[in-house]
């Protein structure tokens, strides 16, 4: 008696797009891509706006060819005008913590242009704003929201954002847990109230030129903006040579605004609820 060996089906067409589409993959490929560009994005000057360019081309192309998704988060329309908002929030989060914090500082003014000094800081952090931003709220939050939901999401990603940093100049465990809070809790936040990157690039971006102009290390690099700042007050206040991030001021400040931002993305119906799978 023979037997007849039948061969394992390859794997459909459907089957094989429903793989690429997985957001995990979608998530790592477009990492990959948007961190690759940001080779460009940190060199600075005209180079950086390339750079930034680059990232967020990367990231409709993975978002169009492979998750084969819609990217309302990205849309044209309004993106100025959600990039001008966000940055006023980012402008008045680092100026509302250092108004509260001026006698623990002192100030000296940086001779140079005050125009080639902003726009060499200008560029460098919206290289900086760009593709982190793209990675952890555009590919990141949103992946481990589909399969998660999003309160897990966001503070999944907090937490990734919070340890990234622990590479950084004069990091600790505090500057890491500070940043978890107020950079992933309030960028998060920020998406999920409004769901635009736009927005959340503009808050990131203004937050990080701010600290920069005055010369505050901006999550512990050095900075050379338009003052020379030195830290004189406790390191609890003050965020001691890593910076202002590293504050209690600015962690409480920034649950100020995060709450009710969470308050309205969930009145918005922004929010994903917990799942147990995804499709």
């Amino acid at each position: 008696m023979s037997t007849t060996r039948t061969a394992s089906p390859l794997p459909t067409r459907r089957e094989g797009g429903r793989f690429f589409r997985s957001p995990l993959v979608w998530m790592l490929t477009g990492a990959v891509g948007v961190g690759a560009a940001s080779g460009l994005a940190s060199a600075g000057g005209a180079i950086a706006v390339v750079g930034s360019v680059v990232a967020v081309a990367v990231y409709w192309a993975v978002m169009r060819f492979v998750a084969r998704r819609s990217m309302p988060e990205i849309a044209k329309p309004g993106a100025v005008t959600r990039a001008l908002s966000g940055a006023a929030i980012g402008f008045a989060f680092i100026t509302v913590s250092m108004l509260m914090l001026l006698t623990e500082f002192s100030f000296t003014e940086r001779p140079g242009s005050a125009l080639s000094i902003v726009a060499s800081m200008a560029a460098m952090q919206l290289g900086a704003a760009v593709t982190e931003e793209l990675i952890f709220r555009g590919l990141a939050l949103q992946a481990l929201e589909k399969m998660w939901g999003s309160w897990a999401a966001l503070t999944t990603t907090a937490v990734l954002f919070g340890l990234l940093h622990m590479a950084n100049p004069d990091a600790t465990l505090w500057s890491s847990t500070a940043i978890a809070v107020e950079a992933g809790g309030l960028l998060g936040a920020a998406f999920l109230w409004t769901r635009s990157i736009w927005f959340v690039v503009g808050l990131h971006f203004a937050w990080n030129t701010t600290l920069g102009l005055i010369g505050i290390p901006v999550s512990g690099h050095a900075s050379k903006g338009l003052m020379t700042t030195h830290p004189t007050g406790p390191d609890l206040l003050t965020g001691g040579e890593f910076g202002l991030e590293a504050s209690i001021v600015p962690v409480v400040v920034s649950l100020l605004i995060a709450i009710p931002m969470l308050i309205a993305a969930h009145r918005r119906g922004n929010l994903v609820p917990m799942r147990r799978g995804h499709r």
